[in-house]
């Protein structure tokens, strides 16, 4: 089960979002950037590791369009390459940033594709390559980034002298949009990906076999593109909770029931699709700081990585309650009875990597009382065992994980919640602001990923809980951290959905490192970044997220000596056995 070092998760696929590190060395050498590991990475997670497919088109446009000692980051729009050139020139305190816009070329497209359009946009930031860190760091907390499908399709374009620069700007602008014209395989699609028509219904054409519109690609199944537009709608549907069952392309848009909607009057067009979790994250806080004010934010819990560095960076910044306890709430509150004003405050529910849970009524009751918004990540509990909304103002998650399951393609979401104070407001802002980032092949691969969602979410808290209860009891376990098994259990049992489960994630801690490593490299199953896989998959998350900062993390509760398991699929008394065969790797 344990794939060769570097290769990708799953081994077979072009755009997986993990990659293998086998053992606890392997993780410490990527950590440190040693030659041994990095130069066998194939992939990796897409917002730490530049796919090679993103690499290559940036090479090919520095090499046509750069000045000597640049280099250049990819995103879809105008708009986002004003933020991004904004951030690198702002933190690093350079003007040298620039933009050049690409468009296609009509008289060249038209001879090679003669048929409908393909709507999108492709803007390079170009940098000098000493800024490196500075447009890293944008690409990894905003998530707002080309995807790797996307790059692919405009490497085509390029290669072909279709996609042309527009202008090159000194001063990135918001404003025009590319057009590009398809490759063979997507001649018979008509998508438009600007926001006036991101909720439109499309109109429905006459459908084969189900099974007969997949083709085998490279990639992998695929539906025909001219469907994106129906994928994306099914996407939103099944988020809003109006679809549950598991049913084709077809069915699902035609599936009317209300009854499972998350809160009154929620429909999908209250729900908006970002390329992956950490973009829907970054741009709800944009939405805030907009909308609502640039006051400071509010970090509850103990979070990902890349949401405080994200509050943290932009806007006026955020207070911190790294341990999401009682005691921090009451802390809180007296600040905000002294007069503080905050714009909103962030959570997970549960947290990653420890699974506390934040008292969410507790915090609604705090927001209505001193005027600010609550949004919540629900990445880790999914809104099939858990319901949030009620007590959000937002909620964000990333559809990279469970929901797709597949491990090979990105995307995020944000729900607006249609009783909370502030709607109106937020709606508002996403009329004028959003734009439907979320590429064509992508929302492909995540409508027929998701149509299982349900089945998959069921069984894989099943195994969790016996692989937990395995481990709960061995000696050299110091503690296993589940919803099920939290002192927080009861705020998670407070939004628990009726038939709902405590999730499919766990992290477990030792004693000691050394047999942390023992059992991490014992472990028989995939070991890399990412979680909610349809495969089970862990890895030693103190390490990858906080190798600089570990006796910070350490200061919270995450520990160094911490395996973070995410349990797939597999049949449940083979998972147990392969538990049990690595515990026993510590006697």
């Amino acid at each position: 089960m344990m794939e060769t070092l570097g290769s990708p998760i799953p081994e077979d696929s072009t755009h997986a979002v993990s990659v293998s590190l086998p053992t606890w060395k392997a993780n410490v050498g990527y950590e440190k950037g040693e030659e041994w590991v990095v130069s066998k990475l194939m992939t990796g997670y897409p917002r730490f590791f530049v796919h090679l497919s993103i690499r290559k088109l940036a090479q090919s446009i520095v090499q046509q369009h750069g000045q000597p000692g640049e280099d250049a980051l990819l995103v879809p729009t105008l708009a986002v390459a004003k933020r991004c050139g904004d951030f690198i020139s702002q933190t690093s305190g350079s003007a040298t940033v620039r933009v050049i816009e690409f468009v296609h070329q009509q008289s060249k497209a038209s001879s090679k594709a003669p048929s409908t359009d393909i709507w999108s946009d492709l803007c390079a930031v170009f940098y000098p390559k000493d800024l490196h860190e500075h447009a890293k760091a944008y690409w990894q907390h905003t998530g707002e980034g080309v995807s790797s499908r996307r790059a692919e399709f405009c490497q085509h374009q390029f290669d072909e002298g279709i996609l042309v620069p527009k202008k090159s700007l000194g001063e990135p602008q918001i404003g025009s949009k590319g057009v590009m014209k398809g490759p063979r395989r997507y001649q018979r699609c008509s998508i438009d990906a600007t926001p006036k028509r991101a909720h439109q219904t499309p109109s429905y054409m006459n459908f084969e076999d189900e099974y007969s519109v997949f083709v085998e690609e490279r990639f992998g199944r695929n539906l025909d593109a001219t469907f994106v537009q129906s994928a994306k709608l099914a996407i939103r549907k099944r988020i809003s909770g109006s679809l549950k069952a598991n049913v084709c392309l077809e069915d699902a848009l035609k599936f009317t029931d209300d009854s499972g909607v998350r809160v009154k009057g929620l429909n999908p067009d209250d729900v908006y699709l970002f390329p992956c979790g950490m973009a829907a994250i970054f741009n709800t806080h944009r939405m805030l700081l907009s909308a609502l004010g640039p006051k400071k934010s509010v970090a509850f819990g103990f979070p990902y990585v890349d949401t405080l560095k994200c509050l943290e960076k932009w806007g006026p910044g955020c207070y911190f309650y790294g341990h999401g306890s009682e005691e921090e709430l009451d802390t809180l509150e007296k600040l905000l009875e002294d007069g503080e004003k905050i714009q909103g405050l962030f959570c997970e529910f549960p947290s990653n990597p420890l699974l506390k849970t934040p008292n969410l009524v507790r915090i609604r009751a705090l927001a209505d009382k001193y005027e600010f918004a609550v949004v919540v990540d629900e990445t880790i509990g999914n809104f099939i065992n858990i319901n949030v909304l009620p007590y959000a103002d937002v909620v964000v998650s990333s559809l990279t994980k469970v929901f797709s399951g597949a491990s090979n393609v990105m995307g995020g979401c944000a729900i607006l919640n249609t009783q909370r104070r502030y709607y109106k407001q937020l709606k508002d802002f996403m009329a004028q602001d959003f734009e439907d980032n979320y590429w064509a092949e992508d929302a492909i691969f995540l409508e027929r990923n998701s149509r299982d969602f349900v089945s998959r979410i069921e069984k894989m808290v099943v195994n969790a809980e016996a692989v937990c209860n395995l481990l709960q009891s061995h000696p050299k376990v110091k503690a296993i951290y589940y919803p099920k098994f939290s002192p927080t259990k009861e705020n998670y049992d407070a939004c628990r959905c009726t038939n709902g489960g405590y999730g499919a994630l766990f992290s477990a801690t030792f004693y000691t490192v050394e047999d942390a490593a023992l059992f991490f490299d014992a472990l028989n199953i995939a070991k890399g970044p990412s979680l909610g896989t349809n495969f089970s998959l862990c890895s030693p998350y103190t390490l990858l997220a906080h190798y600089t900062e570990l006796d910070w993390a350490a200061s919270y509760g995450v520990d160094t000596a911490l395996i973070r398991v995410s349990v797939g699929l597999e049949e449940k008394g083979h998972l147990v056995e392969v538990f049990q065969c690595a515990l026993d790797a510590m006697k």
